[in-house]
């Protein structure tokens, strides 16, 4: 069994969404630009999916800064990974001391309302892709890995899980998986060499929780993409890599994703592949696929649950009031603004 994690149509929850929220292999909700009006539309929703769901239930969003943010403001608009990186190679401590302070703000407003997880950090490389770029940090792995761990460690500080994406590394292969179906055709060396460095280097370290695996195929490996790739995540990732988190599959709604044919037969690679997570960020589509009434009966996989639960965030924050009233936000904050200020883009 692959749990859900399902998208939702708007401000507020629609028949459709309700439908798919009851459904036994939804486990949480992924939001986006789409369902966020202002901070107290998005409180009211995120107490609505609570009421219903209770609190064993993930929460998630995409929120790395630069072109990846969903939510407006009150909540920070923080620069790409990219400038982070940029700061690094002319200033080391300050590019670290930047990395914290990005990571500690994304994750205390977040938790502060009642989401659990951003997908992030990424760790690809920022080496010729549509769709990565200054998404990354940087093109070197060791800078990569330095600054990664800073942020996955900030992330933890705060209370929030982390994500690294998109394993083994989109950042060398120029299609965007959104829209066509990238493949690599690089010897499996040459990416361990590069790509794979600082997954790699990282997961012994204990900062990974999640991982997301991408809608690439890496041909020298599988003729499948990582996320529906048995090699790629049970042999390389299981077994060689020793990671024992939480495997997530990018979105079943991107073109990438087609490749194996319709909704149900993505989900039926996820499936198969034993992958614990994953995206289906169209509610449209979930709920085509829930239109398959045999999947109601698979057989249950509490233990794999149980592992999925365990990326729910603790706010580190005080919950009853706005992020932007406390103390420590403020002084975060405003150590950011100065930062930033000194060393722009």
């Amino acid at each position: 069994m692959t749990y859900i994690m399902t998208g939702i149509e708007g401000y507020q929850l629609s028949e459709i969404d309700l439908k798919n929220l009851n459904h036994p292999l939804t486990c949480g909700v992924i939001f986006f630009k789409r369902n966020f009006k202002d901070y107290y539309q998005l409180l009211s929703l995120v107490k609505h999916i609570r009421a219903l769901k209770g609190q064993d239930f993930i929460l998630a969003v995409d929120q790395e800064g630069g072109r990846v943010i969903r939510f407006g403001l009150p909540f920070t608009q923080l620069p790409p990974l990219g400038h982070i990186g940029e700061i690094f190679q002319k200033h080391a401590e300050t590019g670290k001391t930047m990395a914290h302070l990005h990571a500690w703000l994304m994750a205390t407003e977040l938790l502060s309302i009642g989401i659990d997880l951003s997908f992030a950090p990424v760790l690809d490389l920022d080496n010729g892709s549509d769709v990565i770029g200054d998404r990354a940090f940087s093109n070197e792995p060791s800078q990569v890995t330095t600054l990664a761990e800073i942020y996955c460690q900030s992330m933890q500080s705060a209370g929030m899980k982390t994500t690294a994406k998109h394993y083994p590394g989109h950042g060398t292969v120029k299609a965007d998986s959104h829209f066509e179906l990238p493949t690599d055709h690089r010897a499996y060396q040459d990416i361990e060499q590069l790509d794979l460095q600082t997954f790699t280097t990282l997961i012994p370290t204990g900062c990974i929780d999640a991982m997301m695996l991408s809608h690439v195929i890496y041909s020298d490996i599988c003729d499948q993409p990582a996320g529906y790739s048995t090699q790629w995540h049970q042999q390389i990732l299981r077994q060689q890599q020793g990671f024992n988190g939480v495997s997530i599959s990018d979105d079943l709604g991107m073109k990438a994703a087609e490749c194996v044919g319709n909704i149900q037969q993505r989900y039926q690679a996820c499936v198969a592949a034993d992958i614990d997570l994953t995206l289906l960020c169209q509610p449209d589509l979930c709920t085509e696929l829930y239109s398959n009434n045999r999947l109601k009966y698979l057989p249950n996989h509490p233990e794999k649950l149980i592992k999925i639960m365990r990326l729910q965030g603790q706010s580190t924050l005080e919950t009853n009031k706005p992020f932007w009233e406390q103390f420590r936000w403020q002084q975060a904050r405003k150590a950011l603004v100065t930062l930033l200020a000194q060393h722009k883009p």
